[in-house]
Order: C-alpha cells, then sequence, then structure tokens
C-alpha cells in the first residue's frame, strides 16, 4: 500500500516552478517517509532516476564525488553505468538520500545545478548538526522542506477515507457542527490515530493488522533508533540528551507543562542543557514550544528559550514512550484513548496531538504563562498562541467535561487590542459561546 502524503504536491510545484534552478532538501525525523516518498516521486514525475543512499553507498560512488567532480560529463557517464540507468537532460532526477552521511556530495550541489542538465532532491536527518556541515560551504541553490508524521487527515486517507477530511474542513470553515453521528465517528477515528501515531511504518502496519500491539512493537523499534542515534551522533552530550529525552513523558503528565530541569538535577540549568533540547530539536524527534512573554511584542520577538515545553514529534510514539519498559498490556493508555476515560495527566496526550498538528501544518509553536501571586489577575496560562494573518489567536486544550476557562479569559481581557479569535480545543462538537470558538480537537489542522 502507497500512503498518500501531501509533502508530495510541495515536490510537484518544485518541479514545475523551479525547474532546475535549486535542488531541494527534505529534512526529517528518521522513520518518517523521507526515502520512499523521494523514490515515489521519481517514479511517477521523470523519464529515468538514480538513487544514491549514502547510508550504504559503495566505495566507487565515493570515490566518482571526490575524484570526477572536475569533469561532469564524465562524473554523470560513470554514474549512469555504475546504477545502469540512463539519464534524460532535464527528465530524470538524481536522488541524494541520507546526504548527511556525505558531505561532500552537498556541497557539490552548487555545482551540479549550475550545470542544469537534471534535478536533484536531497534526504536527510539531523542535517544541521555541526558534525555534518563543518569543513564544507552549504549550497544557497538548495531548498529545503520539512517532513512531519502523518497528521489526522493523512491517516484518515490512510483507513480508506477519503469523504471525511473534506466534511472537517467544510464545518471548521462554516462554523457548523458536524452532528452527533458523524462527530462520534470522528472522534472514534481521531482516538485511533493518536494510538498509532503518524509514522508510516507503524500507520501501514495498523491497516493491515488492526492491532495495537504489532504497532507498538513497532513505535518501540523506532524510539531505539532514536537512542541509538543520540549515542552514535551526539558526541559526548550523550547522558543529557537521554536524559532529557526520557523525561519527556513525566514532564507532560504535569498540569504544567512546562519542562523544569530541576527534575532532572537540582543543579540542571538551561545554559548547560540548551544544547541537548536543540539536538532532538534538530533531530525532529521533539516539536519545542517557547513562552512568548509579551504577545503584544510579537511571538518570536518575546520568546523566551529558557522558558520552554517539549512535545513529542509523534502522539503515537509518546504513549509507548511513556511505558517504554513495559508490555503492551500494561500501557493503560490505550484502554483510557479508546474508552474516552483520560485524567488530567493522561491530558497530556490531548495537548501533545495538538502541538503535532500545529507543527505540520506550518506553525511556529509558542504558549503564554506568567506567574503572579501578588495579582491574580496577571496569573495564566495559555497552552497556545498561534498567528492568523496579524492577529494572535490563544488556544487552550480541554476535556469534554471542563468548568471553567479562567485564564483565557484573563488572557483575552489584557490583550484585546492585539487578538483575533479565541479558541478551545476539546472533545465535543463545534460550538460558540462566551464569545470563544469551541472546536472539536480533531479540527486543530484547519487552525
Amino acid at each position: 500500500m502507497i500512503l498518500k502524503r501531501k509533502i508530495y504536491a510541495k515536490l510537484k510545484e518544485w518541479k514545475q516552478k523551479d525547474k532546475g534552478s535549486c535542488a531541494l532538501l527534505i529534512d526529517g525525523a528518521r522513520r518518517v517517509g523521507k526515502s520512499f516518498i523521494a523514490e515515489e516521486f521519481a517514479k511517477n514525475e521523470y523519464k529515468s532516476y538514480i538513487l544514491i543512499d549514502f547510508a550504504n553507498v559503495p566505495r566507487q560512488i565515493k570515490e566518482f564525488f571526490e575524484l570526477e567532480s572536475y569533469d561532469l560529463n564524465l562524473f554523470f557517464s560513470k554514474l549512469s553505468a555504475f546504477y545502469g540507468k540512463r539519464l534524460y537532460k532535464r527528465n530524470s532526477l538524481i536522488i541524494f538520500d541520507e546526504v548527511q552521511r556525505f558531505a561532500r556530495a552537498r556541497e557539490m550541489i552548487k555545482y551540479l545545478v549550475a550545470d542544469g542538465r537534471y534535478d536533484y532532491l536531497e534526504t536527510g536527518s539531523l542535517i544541521t548538526l555541526r558534525k555534518n556541515i563543518e569543513n564544507i560551504v552549504i549550497p544557497s541553490e538548495e531548498e529545503h522542506i520539512k517532513m512531519y508524521p502523518l497528521d489526522f487527515e493523512e491517516f484518515l486517507w490512510a483507513m480508506g477515507d477519503e469523504a471525511t477530511p473534506g466534511l472537517i474542513r467544510e464545518s471548521y470553515t462554516k462554523l457548523r457542527p458536524l452532528g452527533q453521528t458523524l462527530h462520534r465517528k470522528v472522534m472514534n477515528d481521531f482516538r485511533q490515530y493518536m494510538l498509532v501515531g503518524g509514522m508510516p511504518q507503524t500507520v501501514l502496519s495498523y491497516i493491515e493488522n488492526h492491532d495495537f500491539e504489532k504497532a507498538d512493537r513497532i513505535k518501540k523499534r523506532i524510539l531505539n533508533l532514536y537512542r541509538a542515534d543520540v549515542t552514535k551522533f551526539a558526541e559526548g552530550n550523550e547522558e543529557k540528551i537521554l536524559s532529557v529525552f526520557d523525561d519527556i513523558p513525566g514532564q507532560l503528565s504535569k498540569k504544567e507543562k512546562k519542562y523544569v530541569l530541576s527534575d532532572l538535577n537540582t543543579d540542571a540549568r538551561m545554559r548547560n542543557y540548551y544544547s541537548a533540547f536543540l539536538w532532538l530539536q534538530e533531530a525532529m524527534i521533539v516539536n519545542t514550544c517557547f513562552n512568548a512573554t509579551e504577545p503584544t511584542a510579537g511571538l518570536n520577538l518575546s520568546s523566551d528559550h529558557t522558558t520552554q515545553k517539549c512535545y513529542m514529534a509523534d502522539t503515537g510514539l509518546l504513549i509507548t514512550h511513556a511505558f517504554m519498559d513495559s508490555s503492551y498490556s500494561d500501557n493503560n493508555l490505550y484502554q483510557a484513548i479508546l474508552l474516552d476515560k483520560l485524567n488530567i495527566n493522561e491530558g497530556m496526550l490531548m495537548e501533545n496531538i495538538v502541538a503535532q498538528e500545529l507543527q505540520s501544518h506550518g506553525h511556529k509553536l509558542f504558549f503564554y504563562s506568567r506567574s503572579d501571586t501578588t495579582k491574580r489577575q496577571n496569573h495564566m496560562e495559555i497552552d497556545f498562541l498561534i498567528r492568523k494573518g496579524t492577529d494572535i489567536c490563544p488556544v487552550e486544550v480541554k476535556s469534554g467535561m471542563y468548568q471553567r476557562h479562567a485564564s483565557l479569559d484573563k488572557f483575552r481581557l489584557k490583550f484585546a487590542p492585539v487578538l483575533g479569535s479565541s479558541f478551545i480545543l476539546y472533545t465535543k462538537d463545534v460550538m460558540i459561546k462566551d464569545g470563544i470558538i469551541h472546536l472539536p480537537i480533531y479540527m486543530a489542522g484547519c487552525l
């Protein structure tokens, strides 16, 4: 089965608009589907292609790059002969897979693009780590695009449902409820999405078997792969990165989900751990959310990088990560989600899936937090702040039975001049109440 991915349309747009004037680099976490989508694109959109996997490349290929790059006619002839593929001017694609493993290939992009004969697609993980770019000139003829796990709409496509995504978007646009029957059906699908996650291998397994336990085993393998990458590529920072990574479920299970370093070590300070958070962010294993301390000045300008929330980039992986050393049968999150019995601590999954959906739909992640015990009107926390046009929109994530939204009320009063619509994402259908737009959580990707 081939998964339909939105990034494919972006690849086609690059081919049509840029016409070989730049290479395209797909950056994403391990096992997110970069290599597959690159090769699928090559098969469908070009007369021929060559895929060079630098994670498992023959020595002769590296020698072509090192010794023959001065003569591109000879370089292409040898490349074509080695792979047994004929190359066609302006109708062939050359893929540099896992390009971070061989810096010389990435450095050559400048000259290959200038030559103009073929198109070039690169894929990579940990692509911005200093180890992977030192001693090379980063080509300006390179456009970057990020690839994320499947979002909810892509998950529905994978499940064979092409109709529901359009109904969800229409309901959001018109702020009209889906109705009890359809809403219940979509919430059931969304709960499956939370449990399975959006990693392609996990999704394919679930579609084939509808077995959460098999999907859980795949997720454990992916998490172990991430840990192995830390050990292999973190260069002396492994202990701090792994301690931050391992404590993510514990940090998110708290009522206030800001990452508290003192939970790791009473002497821990952000200046000593900042590189650990950055490594996980650059590996696209986590989605980092920063505190925008003064939203009126702009979200980026007022962001405090010492106060952050650290979400897993895939909620399915978070569920498995929380019970990594236990068997599937001991992971009570599966039962809690399927039966809609999440308690307050397990509500971390709701917030994590919203962060995942917002990130994959192009939003940078910010929240607002201010502690003021002397003036309660200034004491508030808003889960997410997003920008829509010139407006800042607060977004709160609530359970279906929530009673109050005191922080949101205070925030709306304090920052009214710069605010657009206010949103609450919860488990019920569309509703507008007290001037706040209430949306079912599966509409997070519509924001």
